[in-house]
């Protein structure tokens, strides 16, 4: 027989300070929520697993098969057939080679010497 009384007790309160919410993080890719269980972080940046992609191909990317630049991401064989082909990072993104601005220097300082 139960001999506790239901107007002396109280029901069990849970501590209000603990909570399982987290700051909301948003895809770098798609703007969307990312849950914990499908969060993948690359140089800082936030994704989904499945929009983690190669800018070049859309191919899916792992931790251990992408390369990084100015905050793009590509597969290492398009990375490499971009950018490193052609021996200057800045070229493939249309800007002027490092040469170029070199030389300009150099006319320069001839000019102010002469």
């Amino acid at each position: 027989q139960d001999t506790r009384s239901t107007t002396d007790e109280k029901p069990v309160q849970r501590s209000k300070s603990f909570s399982f919410k987290t700051q909301k993080e948003l895809c770098t890719a798609c703007q969307k929520t990312v849950y914990p269980m499908e969060r993948l972080v690359a140089n800082k940046m936030v994704f989904h697993a499945n929009c983690f992609c190669c800018k070049h191909c859309n191919a899916k990317l792992s931790l251990g098969s992408f390369a990084a630049l100015q905050g793009e991401f590509y597969c290492k064989p398009h990375f490499q057939q971009l950018f490193k082909s052609k021996g200057n990072y800045d070229e493939g993104f249309g800007r002027k080679q490092h040469k170029e601005l070199w030389t300009a220097k150099e006319t320069d300082t001839m000019t102010k010497t002469a």
